[in-house]
């Protein structure tokens, strides 16, 4: 599954406890739930039934769903007799059909708008039909690429995701930022040796998540200023 965690917190806008990277970049990638646009309540809301199916304690169950593909998510339950695969199809679909409450993550549209348009894809932990499910749902336009979970072998926090994406998009991964709002995203953004900023919009505690990275509540706070060649850099919105 994917996302970030439980509690939107209320820290200022432009709030960066750590400095953004200041280097230059080829290309943006962005995870998608909890990062683009917040499917909490809607994705807590498929889980907690497959939970409840399967005699699972909800409580505890949820907050490990976050950041990783669904398929991966049911694995690691070892339920006896179940089929990962046909769990993971069937939670999908059930994703598909709920998508009240999904919302953009604030100035996300702009900052989008902003950005050189072949210059950009979103890798996500969700299946591909539902990230465009749920980009519709948020108001948000289709990407120019989209790497989802079906796309890799791996998912997140192995890098190959975003490996992926950066030569679908014809440059290094090393040239890419990565926009994250969940652990195993971070994680796969560093071990495929991109910059990273993380969102900060749905953590009750972003600062254990900021701990190594520039980070922001949203993207209000970012702005996009074109450098040498082809590349940009991300900067604090003054």
């Amino acid at each position: 599954m994917r996302g970030g965690f439980a509690v939107r917190a209320e820290p200022p806008s432009d709030m960066i406890p750590n400095p953004l990277p200041t280097r230059p970049f080829a290309a943006f990638l962005f995870d998608m739930d909890g990062t683009l646009l917040s499917s909490i309540a809607a994705a807590e809301r498929a889980w907690t039934r497959w939970a409840l199916r399967h005699g699972l304690d909800v409580a505890s169950f949820l907050p490990t769903i976050h950041g990783m593909r669904s398929v991966d998510t049911v694995r690691r339950q070892n339920l006896p007799g179940v089929d990962p695969q046909a769990e993971s199809a069937a939670i999908t679909a059930d994703e598909m059909e709920d998508v009240a409450g999904i919302e953009a993550i604030a100035g996300v549209r702009e900052f989008l708008a902003a950005l050189p348009p072949t210059r950009w894809a979103v890798v996500t932990s969700a299946p591909r039909a539902l990230a465009l499910r749920r980009m519709e749902a948020a108001g948000l336009p289709p990407p120019p690429l989209l790497v989802g979970a079906e796309d890799v072998t791996c998912g997140k926090p192995a890098p190959d995701c975003f490996l992926l994406a950066a030569d679908r998009l014809g440059v290094r991964a090393a040239d890419c930022v990565v926009f994250e709002d969940a652990p195993a995203g971070i994680a796969a953004a560093e071990a495929a040796g991109a910059g990273v900023v993380v969102i900060t919009a749905t953590h009750a505690h972003p600062q254990a998540l900021a701990a190594h990275h520039g980070a922001v509540r949203d993207y209000a706070a970012l702005a996009v200023e074109a450098a040498a060649g082809e590349t940009w850099r991300v900067v604090a919105r003054g």
